[in-house]
């Protein structure tokens, strides 16, 4: 397949920002990294990433992992020690719908859901309701409040930075008027998947708004464009018992520095331009607003659209498979949420001409092969 195919398929492909292949200089940094054993911690590039991204988030330390998926475990898990204990997520977080309940399968820890707003923050009456009493035996006990920045399944919305720190405002309360928790405190974990992608929309510093919590996990696969990798950042303690964990789960890599160097180059290249897949997604909804057969969920802020089929034509048989199925064989690749709901992903090989083919291939569709 010649090169401009290949470009033109990766353009139409909207399923996931994951879908991104490294640049030729990232693979030319990975190809003449460093290496050691980073089990022993004798890997130069790793180590040299783990101390960048400690400094980068203003912690203490932090630990390079393979997926996301285990960032966030590793973060449960090392905030709730021990099985039985619980923590407050939302009931849209990736953690509670798309890891498979690890913290529980793994680590014995349960996981209390409440209702996830339409912005992707969790009202925090809905966080005070949910803590438990630790006083009272039937309970289990709160160890852990989990917030995601940007939130998928809200369209990639980004989590103020006030809202977070009134989060963090709302453990230290509990802690302060709680004899329990005064000497074991409710800890804030945040899924930052994609806090560079939050990072660029609010203009602030990633070490600035994660100031008030206690341990992030935040991806390299993602719109930065390195093959894999993620990165946890918190305390030293945190991190040493994540450490420790992360070799139990089969996560302990040896001469890593090819990956991390990925890392290493995506964070010197690779966010700035984060502001491009911003602003093609917008314009993209902005397209698709126009469609009388689906709704959009607005505003778009980062590099995530979600739109439904409108009730009318999905009560006809018109589904977001049957419309996924139908736009494959057109070339555009998009991934449904469920029945209804449908979600587009820009990144860094979609380009503005690419939003316009895109767009115009999802109106063509609806005006002939999907209308009832």
């Amino acid at each position: 397949m010649a090169s401009s195919d290949v470009s033109e398929r990766q353009g139409l492909d909207f399923r996931s920002d994951t879908i991104t292949h490294p640049p030729p200089e990232m693979r030319r940094a990975m190809a003449e990294a460093e290496v050691g054993d980073d089990v022993y911690g004798e890997d130069p590039t790793v180590n040299a990433l783990e101390a960048r991204c400690a400094s980068l988030f203003g912690k203490q330390a932090a630990l390079f992992v393979p997926t996301g998926t285990m960032g966030n475990l590793l973060g449960v898990l090392a905030h709730c020690e021990g099985r039985g204990q619980e923590f407050i997520t939302g009931n849209m977080s990736h953690i509670f719908l798309n890891e498979q309940g690890g913290s529980a399968w793994i680590g014995g820890v349960h996981a209390r859901p409440v209702a996830t707003d339409p912005a992707g923050t969790l009202p925090l009456q809905a966080i005070e309701d949910a803590l438990r009493n630790a006083g009272d035996i039937h309970h289990p006990i709160t160890r852990l409040v989990t917030l995601e920045n940007t939130h998928n399944f809200a369209g990639g919305r980004v989590i103020p930075t006030s809202y977070t720190r009134s989060v963090a405002a709302l453990v230290q309360e509990v802690r302060a008027t709680s004899t329990y928790y005064e000497g074991n405190p409710i800890r804030i974990h945040v899924d930052g998947a994609r806090i560079f992608n939050a990072s660029v929309a609010l203009g602030e510093p990633v070490a600035h708004m994660c100031e008030p919590v206690d341990s992030v996990q935040f991806c390299f696969s993602k719109g930065l464009c390195a093959p894999v990798g993620s990165v946890v950042v918190g305390s030293e303690s945190f991190v040493a018992s994540a450490r420790r964990m992360r070799k139990a789960l089969g996560g302990g890599m040896r001469q890593a520095g090819v990956l991390a160097a990925a890392g290493m180059y995506a964070l010197d290249n690779m966010v700035e331009r984060l502001a491009d897949d911003h602003a093609n997604a917008k314009e993209l909804a902005t397209r698709l607003s126009n469609l009388k057969e689906v709704e959009m969920f607005l505003p778009i802020e980062t590099n995530i659209v979600i739109g439904q089929i409108v009730p009318a034509l999905f009560e006809k048989g018109v589904t977001a498979y049957k419309m996924r199925d139908v736009l494959k064989a057109r070339g555009v690749l998009i991934s449904p949420l469920d029945a209804r709901r449908f979600r587009l992903v820009t990144h860094y090989h979609v380009t503005p001409k690419h939003i316009q083919k895109a767009a115009d291939i999802i109106t063509d569709i609806f005006e002939k092969e999907l209308k009832v």
